[in-house]
């Protein structure tokens, strides 16, 4: 078997067109563009990367955006007290923290200051907490892109057996309560777990994320299975490569996502809808 490529750059282009049509429906109607606030601490290279490409999707689909750059050593209190403004501002629909942070700032009290009406990013323990009890507002964006990739296999996915590698708080525990609404059998691995290889090998689905460029070998993986690759490592000779052996992996699956190209891109066509979501909601509360 020779797996078929799920395309996230296509799909998330189909998705921007269709988000740019909405936009300018609001517009002729006399409404507002959604607005984007992104707040990036510090020169991490690779978090500035992820923020312009997030600040072009967004001027591409018609959204006003804001870049709000805070110097490494800023303190808590100075970056909650630029989201307390952002949050009072009407113009934003939309908040997003660039993670990681230094190590002074605490994350989680970062996240949970950001009115979860406008925590596009989906981490906020309200947003988390309806996707528990399957009640859905703002998703976090990688599982949500992911859910939006398995829907384009065509294949049903109800009563599929799933298995998670990794457990972030971002992408592994969300993404097991997203298949698990979907109605597949949910299984998260870790460092912890015990035979690893067989309970990857039991998986209709495989989702890794766990940031191990290559890890996951062709024998790991059950004839037929969908594999989505959640990692972008990259090498030592410059080049990127997800947690997946692609090549052995491919050779096996049904439907595989390639790194670069697969879910990265639908990672920030979900920050888009979820802005998108997040301005129709503050429009109705008006």
């Amino acid at each position: 078997m020779s797996a078929r490529l799920l395309d996230g750059k296509a799909v998330a282009a189909e998705i921007r067109v269709e988000i740019r049509r909405r936009v300018d429906t609001i517009l002729a109607a006399g409404g507002r563009p959604p607005g984007l606030a992104v707040v990036l601490v510090g020169e991490n290279p690779a978090s500035q990367v992820y923020v312009r490409n997030k600040r072009k999707a967004c001027a591409e689909v018609g959204f006003y955006s804001e870049m709000h750059e805070l110097a490494s050593t800023v303190d808590q209190t100075e970056l909650i007290d630029l989201i307390d403004r952002l949050n009072a501002d009407a113009k934003i629909d939309g908040i997003l923290v660039q993670l990681p942070l230094p190590e002074q700032i605490d994350e989680a009290a970062v996240t949970d200051c950001i009115l979860p009406t406008k925590d596009v990013d989906g981490f906020h323990p309200d947003n988390v907490g309806r996707l528990v009890l399957r009640r859905p507002l703002l998703r976090p964006c990688t599982p949500k892109g992911v859910m939006t990739l398995l829907e384009r296999t065509g294949r049903p996915i109800e009563g599929l057996d799933a298995v998670i590698i990794g457990q972030s708080n971002i992408v592994g525990r969300p993404m097991a309560l997203e298949l698990l609404a979907a109605r597949c059998t949910i299984t998260v691995c870790h460092s912890r777990t015990k035979d690893l290889a067989k309970k990857a090998r039991s998986a209709d689905i495989l989702v890794a994320a766990l940031g191990r460029p290559r890890f996951i070998p062709g024998d790991w993986v059950k004839e037929g299975a969908i594999l989505i690759d959640v990692g972008i490592n990259r090498t030592a000779e410059g080049t990127l490569v997800g947690d997946l052996d692609f090549g052995p992996c491919s050779e096996r699956a049904s439907w595989i996502t390639p790194v670069p190209g697969g879910v990265g891109p639908m990672t920030i066509a979900s920050l888009l809808e979820n802005t998108l979501q997040a301005a129709q909601l503050h429009a109705a509360l008006l």
